[in-house]
């Protein structure tokens, strides 16, 4: 079939353009390259240089990955009118594409920065309390979908990401903490723990949403999309640290404000209605990263 991928030549989008390409798909990636970078769209796709919030041609697409974002929380705190712009704008400069050529729309939403803090794995139904601008923009984003849903009969979904990880994240983006640790464990600098290391988030692989996000065309409602284990970043950093093969200590610093303490999701839905369970244990998942950062595999 013929896909776009919005934010194509990001951490995340670049993966699901690999799968895409993988089994035949033919795929346009539109992406500004605020955040994304060329090299990592492959020849395979074909790229155009645009923002999510300028006009879109969505005709002949049967079905558009919507990855493109602002995924900068601290941006979203200092610059919540930007964060808007991007994530609820855009959002709607989307979907009115694609409800102009009949596309589906498969939406990555974000399961932390949505509930906010869980006293367990939380299921799709649990209240969102979300604590950051960058939250309120991606539920807002969900709602518009369902909205358009009621309203037109369309049939897009969207998923709720845990902390993704894998080569080429951002560092930058929400969940980029493991990027982080293998940046500065490659630079011999000891990386820096917020706290007391004791929050705990749900790390999936990459690959992992990316054959998620692929499960979902056709699909419609809304899925978590983690593994429905939690680590600490003390833990995170121990696995980081032996793959890595180092012996740095880090560097504690005061805990941040409105951080949330514990994040793990409930992927029950997903399994039994997408076929989907992530298949990347999170310490092979650290060994293809650190491999990726070290040039150890391409």
């Amino acid at each position: 079939m013929r896909a776009i991928v919005t934010g194509g030549a990001g951490f995340i989008g670049s993966h699901v353009v690999d799968a895409l390409l993988a089994r035949g798909d033919e795929v346009l990636v539109l992406d500004d390259l605020s955040n994304g970078k060329r090299e990592n769209v492959p020849g395979g796709a074909r790229l155009e240089v645009v923002d999510i919030r300028e006009p879109l041609d969505f005709e002949g697409a049967e079905v558009c990955f919507h990855l493109g974002a602002q995924v900068d929380v601290r941006v979203a705190v200092d610059r919540p009118a930007h964060d808007a712009q991007v994530n609820v704008l855009g959002t709607i400069n989307v979907l009115e594409a694609a409800r102009a050529h009949g596309t589906q729309l498969v939406f990555a939403s974000t399961g932390g920065a949505i509930y906010g803090e869980c006293d367990g794995p939380v299921a799709e139904e649990a209240p969102r309390r979300p604590i950051s601008p960058y939250g309120v923009s991606k539920l807002a984003g969900e709602e518009y979908l369902a909205a358009y849903n009621r309203l037109y009969g369309a049939s897009h979904v969207s998923l709720r990401y845990a902390n993704v990880y894998g080569p080429r994240q951002d560092p930058h983006g929400e969940a980029g903490v493991v990027s982080i640790f293998f940046g500065r464990l490659a630079a011999g600098e000891p990386p820096q723990i917020f706290g007391d290391g004791s929050q705990t988030r749900d790390y999936v692989y990459v690959g992992d949403v990316a054959r998620a996000t692929l499960a979902a065309a056709g699909k419609q409602g809304v899925f978590n999309v983690g593994t429905g284990s939690e680590t600490s970043v003390l833990e995170l950093y121990r696995l980081c640290r032996r793959v890595a093969g180092s012996e740095l200590d880090p560097e504690h610093l005061d805990a941040r404000l409105g951080e949330v303490q514990r994040s793990v999701l409930d992927a029950t839905r997903v399994e039994r209605e997408l076929g989907w369970r992530p298949e990347v244990g999170l310490e092979e998942g650290l060994r293809r990263t650190w491999g990726s950062i070290a040039g150890s595999e391409p």
